[in-house]
């Protein structure tokens, strides 16, 4: 029991330690990098494409349901995304569909 408090008061220092470096780096009226700027615009996307990537990596088009469930999501997930521009909606909605078509449909 202890050892898990302190795993989790742990992970909340360090968390809030993370949070708290750009504001101490870049308060007041100092101008953020324009690397940082960059990197700002590029991860986001990067991160997203690396992570459909993963979770498409072990699909078998020979067997199965042959990725029918993964496609099909990610295709509602991107439409909503462009159409909405909201990524919680986006995400939540691709994630329902794609519960419901693992466990009722396919």
């Amino acid at each position: 029991m202890l050892y898990s408090i302190g795993i989790i008061a742990v992970a909340a220092i360090v968390t809030l330690f993370i949070r708290a470096i750009p504001f101490v780096l870049f308060g007041g009226k100092r101008e953020v990098p324009e690397t940082v700027t960059y990197l700002g615009k590029v991860l986001p996307p990067a991160i997203m494409i690396i992570l459909v990537v993963y979770c498409v990596k072990g699909i078998n088009l020979m067997v199965g349901n042959h990725g029918i469930p993964e496609l099909l999501s990610i295709a509602v997930v991107a439409s909503l995304h462009i159409w909405k521009r909201n990524t919680l909606l986006s995400i939540a909605v691709g994630t329902v569909l794609y519960m419901i078509l693992v466990q009722v449909v396919f």
